[in-house]
């Protein structure tokens, strides 16, 4: 069985960001860079799947990241996690919008022809939630969102019963392969990467490749008008009994 997995270069989730004085994005000067924390959940669905799959010749887990030349940086976190091979497609990241990306991922997988594919539900800088949704319509096949928990059914696979996360609680959904699923944060916990397995990463081979190779534009339809960090929070203040707390919730927070 091959999987592919998307992944994409995020600052650090544990950073705080700045805006900039323009108002037009984040500071990245100095920032440290990482796998988004779902695409690496992803990633370790798909190492567990091909080792429940006995791990044979023929399974392979591979990852693809669309962005720029230094996200090959983050395709090598996920092969010393395990996975066995790279793609890295060159896009310059202020000119990419999830349309372009699933475009992108659209025609990798048509090269790749892989049986699944497993990517994380958003990432935390724009919190989308587009890229799988889009990328299962241009391939035609069916989908898994939020995923908490994945068994393939059948052997050889053919189909995959999903356990979704919903407002109402959990769903649990069967599609045919391929599939797209994307995962969600209670899925499972990632691995941390050996040293056998980050010595191993750096022999592991990554295939670059440019977004005009695919046809692909890296023109965004959307645009940033303004971006300003949140208000700080005001101090908190005592109340002397019930009714000073209610008093001030009806009358200066207007709540209720």
């Amino acid at each position: 069985m091959k999987i592919l997995v998307p992944i994409k270069r995020v600052i650090d989730t544990e950073v705080r960001v700045k805006v900039r004085s323009d108002g037009r994005g984040v500071i990245t000067d100095g920032m440290n860079w990482v796998v988004n924390p779902f695409d690496e959940i992803a990633v370790e669905e798909s190492l567990r799947i091909k080792e429940k799959q006995g791990g044979d010749a023929g399974s392979e887990v591979v990852v693809v990241s669309v962005g720029p030349k230094d996200a090959a940086q983050q395709i090598r976190s996920a092969l010393a996690m395990g996975a066995d091979r790279g793609v890295l497609v060159e896009g310059a990241d202020e000119d990419l919008d999830a349309g372009a990306v699933a475009q992108v991922l659209a025609k990798v997988v048509e090269r790749e022809k892989p049986d699944l594919v497993v990517m994380g539900k958003q990432a935390p800088d724009g919190d989308a939630n587009q890229v799988g949704q889009m990328l299962a319509e241009l391939l035609g096949w069916p989908m898994a969102t939020f995923a908490s928990k994945v068994e393939l059914q059948g052997a050889p696979a053919s189909a995959a019963r999903v356990t979704r996360e919903v407002d109402g609680g959990l769903e649990t959904i069967e599609v045919d392969l391929p599939a797209v699923i994307t995962a969600d944060l209670r899925l499972n916990e990632p691995r941390y990467a050996s040293l056998p397995g980050i010595m191993k990463a750096k022999k592991k081979k990554i295939d670059e490749a440019k977004m005009a190779d695919f046809g692909v534009q890296a023109k965004s339809r959307q645009k940033l008008l303004a971006m300003a960090a949140p208000p700080k929070r005001k101090a908190g203040a005592k109340v002397a009994d019930v009714d000073d707390l209610l008093n001030k919730l009806r009358n200066e927070a207007k709540v209720i």
